[in-house]
């Protein structure tokens, strides 16, 4: 009784901190900790490409083109993730835990369902799977190494995002943060350690980011266990219309996101192919660089998202409203500067990575153009994140879909054939720029309707 009665204190004095507490201080404070979480999660992904840069530029191009499946892994992690802890953060400003309890164990249940099934399919079809990718003979041996490594970790990756989506719109950032961090932390200095030391290569960078997920994944595991956090439970878990629609509508547009996200991976890799393994390698470092850059963006904005999410259910909308309009005007500041600075060091970005002429070629061109486009980000990716934390899931599955899916794909299948190479390096901006004009009308219709 004691320790129930500590718990719900706890989770009275959240409710009041996250409706009463002024939106900015609210904000910052929630998003200190989700910057450095998104940012370990860039970590994640750009470790392996900086270390296999050493290697050699066919190691580096094979990473690039395995990133496609885990992204395919982190999208299907977010789904579950995001679409349960939306719900559950509503449920939670309206004062109903228990239904919150048993979203938490379904999201967590159905991402462990899903990440078991995708580690067996992928095993059993390594081969062709690296072959759609775009493997060629000289990058197919590393592909194979590297895939078949990652996808064993699938369950551990999904799982981890669903907790840490769920530790942040509860307001607990700062346990997401460090489960985050205890992984990379591991990854980094076993990076090294396996592909040099052990003369592993490829498989050692793999092995180095599963390890990290699994270490991930335990630790937020633990800090569900701490304060007034939810804790899953077997006996909570309801796979039923209700919650599995919840999630759905809550998690499609991460899925569209990230999904698109790695179809269009598979897409540029394909296009930049034609090019050479110098091509793939150069646009695979651009993306990492931008991926790091824009982590920090939408490590903000998730600050922004549990404050959203539990206003919203508490029907507290002019806080809603005031936290989108802070958020879109200091992320674009910071998008300003970042974008300055990668059209003056863009060179020496790229060649921090792969010390290769041609790749560098490459990556700074495209790295140039992306970021003359950067700044407009945050207003897209602000107001996506808006409009998914209130429950507006098909207005959000399409914010989501336009800068990787419904601009981007048809422009990488149509700019390189008219302007070649270049055609590439300028499709992720020119979708950038045609998103906004998706973004503008579905934001403004929304906002209206909080006044």
């Amino acid at each position: 009784m004691y320790e129930d009665e500590k718990k719900k204190q706890a989770a009275e004095a959240r409710y009041r901190d996250l409706t009463e507490t002024p939106v900015p201080q609210l904000i910052l404070r929630l998003s200190v900790p989700t910057i450095i979480s998104m940012l370990v999660t860039a970590i994640y992904n750009a470790a392996d490409t900086f270390f296999v840069g050493r290697i050699s530029t066919e190691a580096t191009a094979a990473v690039g083109l395995a990133f496609s499946v885990m992204a395919v892994i982190q999208a299907l992690g977010f789904f579950c993730g995001q679409g349960s802890a939306n719900y559950l953060s509503r449920r939670l400003g309206a004062g109903d835990r228990r239904e919150a309890e048993e979203m938490a164990s379904t999201g967590l249940a159905l991402a462990l369902i899903l990440g078991g099934a995708m580690t067996v399919l992928s095993l059993l079809f390594l081969r062709p799977l690296a072959a759609f990718l775009g493997a060629s003979e000289s990058t197919m041996a590393d592909t194979l190494a590297y895939l078949r490594i990652i996808v064993i970790g699938a369950p551990f990756v999904m799982g981890q995002f669903v907790i840490n989506n769920q530790l942040r719109f509860q307001g607990s950032a700062t346990y997401a943060m460090v489960g985050l961090l205890c992984g990379a932390v591991l990854n980094i200095g076993l990076d090294p350690l396996l592909i040099f030391g052990f003369h592993m290569g490829v498989a050692g960078a793999a092995l180095a980011t599963v390890c990290g997920q699994m270490i991930s994944f335990c630790v937020l595991l633990i800090g569900t266990t701490r304060g007034g956090n939810i804790r899953p439970k077997l006996s909570n878990v309801r796979l039923n219309g209700h919650f599995l629609l919840e999630i759905v509508n809550g998690g499609m547009p991460a899925l569209f996101r990230q999904g698109l996200a790695a179809v269009a991976t598979v897409l540029l890799n394909r296009a930049a192919g034609v090019y050479g393994d110098a091509a793939i390698a150069g646009m695979s470092v651009t993306t990492r660089v931008m991926m790091f850059v824009s982590s920090a963006l939408i490590g903000f904005g998730q600050g922004y998202q549990p404050v959203c999410a539990f206003n919203y259910g508490a029907n507290k909308k002019n806080r809603v409203r005031e936290g989108y309009f802070f958020c879109v005007k200091y992320g674009t500041m910071f998008l300003l500067v970042m974008a300055a600075l990668c059209l003056c060091f863009a060179p020496s970005i790229i060649g921090w990575f792969r010390d290769d002429p041609q790749v560098i070629a490459v990556g700074k061109t495209a790295l140039r153009w992306q970021a003359a486009a950067l700044p407009l980000l945050a207003f897209t990716v602000i107001t996506n994140m808006m409009l998914q934390s209130t429950g507006k899931g098909v207005k959000a599955s399409i914010t989501s879909s336009a800068r990787s899916g419904i601009f981007f794909i048809p422009l990488i299948l149509i700019l390189p054939t008219l302007f070649g190479l270049t055609g590439v390096e300028i499709t992720q901006a020119c979708a950038d720029v045609l998103t906004v004009f998706i973004s503008v009308p579905f934001a403004v219709s929304e906002l209206k309707k909080m006044k």
